[in-house]
């Protein structure tokens, strides 16, 4: 059903006799259980571009390439043989970089 978001919107006849209390009441029964999270805590844990970060290190587990992976000539990602498009002059490509 169509809805004619132009049109003049009804008035509740009973919208203008609600006490203070029912207000109150519906206030409270619609309040979520989310919880306020502080901004600059929050912004702390993002790093901004040109940082320093010389202080920090990194440890990564660095897993050698396997037997039925490829490191691809062009966007040098290691890809898996199903990607394997191409090989140029003992450079293999993969299928998104084969043009």
């Amino acid at each position: 059903m169509a809805t004619d978001y132009d049109a003049p919107r009804k008035v509740e006849e009973d919208a203008g006799t609600a006490s203070i209390e029912e207000l109150q009441a519906r206030r409270s029964d619609k309040q979520s259980a989310v919880v306020d999270v502080d901004e600059s805590e929050a912004a702390e844990a993002f790093e901004l571009p040109g940082a320093d970060l010389s202080s920090e290190e990194l440890l990564v587990r660095v897993v050698p390439a396997q037997e039925d992976e490829f490191t691809c000539g062009s966007c040098f990602l290691v890809r898996h043989r199903s990607q394997f498009a191409v090989e140029k002059d003992g450079t293999k490509y993969c299928k998104d970089c084969e043009g």
